[in-house]
């Protein structure tokens, strides 16, 4: 046996072991980001109920695009109101929303905190639910 003989059966083929390695990771981490996402979309954190004037409803996104509104909570007349973001990811509710803007409603959300991505909405606040509020079309 030569010398370059032994060289070459001494060098193992790391090439393909890196590259194994590397998928395997990159699987690992992919399954771990999807298992997370679908964590936080179907547990709340909390949920309830908020009323005000829907003053913007848009659909919005460079990439994803996503469904957001702002409600007016005026807690006292001639003083400002306090705006409230939120994401709508239900296409019939997303439906009702735009009929109702500019309209006193009530919304029921449900709070997902530790989302991974913005492509699921702008904000941690989804509202699964709306209800226009019978005479209170005007924000006094």
């Amino acid at each position: 046996m030569t010398a370059k003989q032994a060289d070459d059966s001494a060098t193992p083929a790391p090439r393909g072991r890196g590259l194994r390695a590397l998928l395997v990771l990159i699987f690992v981490l992919a399954g771990g980001i999807a298992a997370w996402s679908w964590l936080t979309l179907s547990w709340s954190y909390a949920d309830g109920e908020r009323a005000g004037v829907l003053q913007k409803f848009s659909h919005k996104g460079w990439i994803c695009k996503t469904d957001e509104g702002e409600l007016a909570m005026y807690i006292v007349a001639g003083v400002a109101p306090q705006i409230w973001n939120f994401t709508v990811r239900d296409p019939g509710v997303v439906k009702q929303m735009n009929s109702y803007v500019g309209r006193h409603v009530q919304l029921h959300y449900t709070e997902h905190r530790g989302l991974p991505s913005t492509c699921f909405g702008d904000t941690r606040y989804f509202v699964d639910k709306v209800v226009p509020v019978e005479g209170g079309d005007t924000a006094n």
